[in-house]
């Protein structure tokens, strides 16, 4: 009992081993009761498609096989070794997704590079060259004409053997449309034929069943090697999406194949849970090269249940899947992501000011985003446009294209311009962000002073600008189409944008008033003061925290991005800035938003229930509803229990005395059910529709020669939760998301009234917040 609430949980009873009873008329009689559980029927404990697991009874079901084992590795060696590869195979689980999601991650690198590429030319030398690698060796490549290489050819050169005049840059400007719309295309047909569960980024998704809902095929092997196959293309076309979120569903899926090797994993699904938190851990190190940060992602956003054992597991596979892509060394620089930088420059107080603008402008564009976006998915899903998917993407490609392809820093891949503009120029830069006055005129080795821009600085200036206006409109529409899309690296890009541009006004105002009272105490002439680089890095973390709402895990993948320790301090203040005002102006990140959009049965653990409501408010049966529908537990014959299954949709049904008392026995699954009696009538000729159904221990003496009666003991659930009709939501609601409950009875002085379901939780509280109710239904 708690306080005086009214709740009372049973606790789960341990039952003594059943013991065949025969009844009535001795020897060759026909009655006696038939129990076809004494051996496990297949299917008996598994779950229906968009089904939410019972977390209690897979626990409580792993629990008694660990206990076996331990029991047994005492009797034996071959036990005792039994026992040891039990242990061990989790670690093994672990090993096999870190390589494999290593092994992907590195595939999808090395392909996206390529055919990114292949839009503006080939590599005469070898057409399996992107651009880079085929001018590696050249050595008529200079720092200032880094992109000039004989070896490497552009469409124009190709097809009209000229690089240069307006026909040229017609021929070259087609050739990228046509490429882009080829790649969307067939990224868009494989999905749409192939594998509908490869689109998007699939974070909400996982986000849900590691809530414990069943999506069957969400992680299953087609949609590993569709979303494989159409990232590469999906990022390749030019889109503004990223790869980093559609890589925690590809290591997922990974995790979910492997789980079918081990039969501890396989049979158990909240133990196949704990291993896709380890899978979501190793996709984010992989996306990020960021280890520490994948776990305490997994842990921070989208994990539901997350025991000590699975941090160490998470740790572990993270580990080896940034070590195997650090071996295949996808982008030839020993680092495992495109944007690897490191500062120099120490950062000053003063600089928090704008750091924690980059902050405000990272929450409003997180808040804008969602609202835009959800506002277009949800117009997607209740219009026509919702039914033509491959004129949605070609005609958002196209519109892409034709856009991105005149300015440089669109028409370059999203992760090349982050790049760009985390960088710290250099003496040998040739980039325009680094075309500075008189940049050679320097003592300090590769390091330079504060110096005053120079026209490629300010045509980069209108350049960016006019990107960050276009990736800020675009983004929102190429979210939630039906491709794979991450949103990582698109928010990135637009806070890396608005950061650099305000860290070269920074720049160019320390340079020119460095006398005034905020530089004069630390920013002396000729000194390297601001780094623009750096504020470019604060507004990518400020924008992606304003969407996805992340903090700690954000903070620590983007200093293990920069390897800079000494720079957390921005980074934290930019990001709780971002989170704060995006808060403020709606509580929902990205991921949720998109959970509620689609109905999703997701109970979120962050959220306090701040009303004044009872169980008996929630609960079925309400006031002039029919009565609920109950089995009793001796006095129902198959035909009954078969009419009332085809008659109603229930998950299951409470088994009570009688329909008189409705004192409640327990509790039986509708799929449990099925299979049983289904089992009953193949295997034993006696059961027919007038057979009785126990769920008693022991059956009561029968006439000679009556059917066969059925025992179903064994698949009813005796302890099930129950709450008594004055608990209040506020409990029964932190019961729900702490448990992970399927179901919970209401009673009242031990008599049955009525049953909560999640998703009539889920109902109450959107009702409570004033939204819709019927939008908690799976779609």
């Amino acid at each position: 009992m708690i306080g005086n609430a009214g709740l009372v949980i049973q606790q789960p009873t341990i039952l003594q081993p059943e013991e065949r009873s025969y009844n009535g008329g001795g020897i060759g009689s026909s009655n006696r009761m038939m129990d076809f559980l004494e051996e496990p029927i297949p299917g008996v404990g598994t779950y229906d498609d968009f089904n939410t697991i019972d977390w209690v009874r897979e626990k409580s079901r792993d629990r008694d096989r660990h206990r076996e084992i331990t029991n047994k590795s005492k009797e034996s060696t071959w036990a005792l070794i039994h026992s040891v590869s039990d242990a061990f195979s989790g670690w093994l689980l672990m090993l096999l997704i870190g390589l494999l999601s290593g092994s992907l991650a590195g595939l999808i690198d090395i392909s996206a590079h390529w055919m990114t590429d292949l839009k503006e030319g080939i590599c005469t030398e070898g057409l399996w060259f992107n651009h880079e690698h085929c001018c590696w060796d050249s050595k008529y490549v200079t720092f200032e004409d880094k992109d000039k290489c004989p070896k490497w050819s552009s469409w124009s050169q190709l097809l009209i053997s000229t690089d240069e005049g307006a026909f040229a840059y017609i021929v070259n400007y087609f050739m990228y449309v046509l490429w882009a719309l080829l790649f969307a295309f067939l990224a868009v047909s494989l999905v749409k034929v192939f594998a509908p569960y490869a689109c998007g980024s699939g974070i909400p998704e996982i986000k849900t069943i590691l809530s414990g809902f069943i999506i069957r095929g969400y992680l299953g092997k087609w949609t590993l090697i569709i979303k494989t196959i159409t990232l590469v293309l999906a990022v390749s076309s030019g889109l503004s999406l990223g790869k980093e979120g559609p890589l925690v569903h590809v290591a997922c899926c990974c995790g979910n194949i492997l789980c079918h090797c081990f039969n501890k994993y396989r049979k158990n699904e909240a133990k196949r849970r704990e291993v896709l938190s380890a899978a979501a851990a190793a996709g984010v190190s992989v996306a990020f090269g960021a280890p520490i940060g994948g776990v305490l992602f997994s842990l921070e956003e989208v994990s539901y249940y997350f025991p000590l054992k699975t941090l160490w597991r998470s740790f572990f596979a993270a580990l080896v899947a940034a070590f195997t892509l650090r071996s295949i060394n996808p982008f030839g620089n020993s680092r495992l992501v495109l944007f690897y930088v490191e500062f120099h420059t120490p950062w000053h107080l003063f600089e928090l000011v704008p750091f924690i603008l980059l902050g405000i402008f990272g929450g409003l564009w997180g808040a804008l985003f969602i609202r835009t976006n959800i506002a277009w998915c949800r117009k997607r899903k209740t219009t026509q446009l919702g039914k033509y998917p491959v004129i949605e993407v070609l005609v958002v490609t196209a519109i892409t294209a034709i856009l991105a392809f005149p300015n440089e820093y669109t028409r370059m891949s999203t992760s090349e311009l982050i790049s760009e503009l985390f960088n710290d120029c250099g003496l040998l830069d040739s980039s325009k962000l680094c075309d500075y006055e008189n940049r050679f005129n320097t003592s300090k080795g590769d390091e330079l002073p504060d110096r005053p821009a120079g026209a490629g600085v300010y045509s980069a200036m209108w350049q960016l600008a006019l990107t960050l206006i276009m990736k800020i409109v675009i983004t929102i529409f190429t979210f939630g189409m039906k491709i794979p899309s991450g949103l990582f690296i698109p928010s990135m890009a637009v806070g890396a944008i608005a950061g650099r541009l305000l860290g070269v006004g920074m720049e160019q105002l320390a340079y020119y008033h460095h006398d005034w009272g905020i530089f004069n105490s630390w920013c002396s002439q000729g000194a390297d003061c601001i780094t623009p680089g750096l504020y470019a890095m604060v507004g990518a973390a400020a924008c992606l925290g304003g969407v996805t709402r992340m903090t700690v895990s954000l903070v620590v993948i983007m200093f293990e991005l920069t390897g800079g320790l000494e720079y957390i301090v921005p980074l934290m203040a930019a990001a709780m800035t971002s989170k704060w005002v995006a808060d403020a102006l709606g509580r929902e990140g990205i991921y949720d938003a998109h959970i509620r959009l689609n109905g999703y049965p997701f109970l979120e653990a962050k959220e306090e229930f701040a009303h004044k409501t009872l169980a008996m408010d929630v609960m079925k049966p309400r006031r002039n509803d029919p009565l609920l529908t109950v089995l009793t537990q001796d006095s129902m014959t198959v035909e009954d229990v078969e009419t009332i299954i085809s008659e109603t949709t229930y998950s299951g049904f409470p088994v009570v005395v009688s329909r008189e008392s409705q004192r409640l026995v327990g509790f039986v699954l509708r799929r449990d059910l099925i299979i049983s009696i289904e089992n009953a009538r193949k295997k034993q000729d006696g059961v027919v529709s007038t057979s009785i159904i126990y769920f008693t221990e022991h059956s009561p003496p029968m006439p000679p020669y009556t059917p066969h009666t059925l025992k179903l003991r064994n698949i009813l659930d005796l302890s099930p939760f129950t709450v008594t009709d004055l608990t209040p939501m506020e409990i029964v609601v932190d019961i729900f998301r702490k448990l992970g409950l399927r179901q919970c009875l209401v009673t009242h002085n031990g008599r049955l009234l009525g049953i909560i379901t999640k998703k009539d939780v889920l109902k109450h509280i959107a009702q409570m917040a004033n939204q819709d109710p019927d939008s908690i239904l799976f779609n």
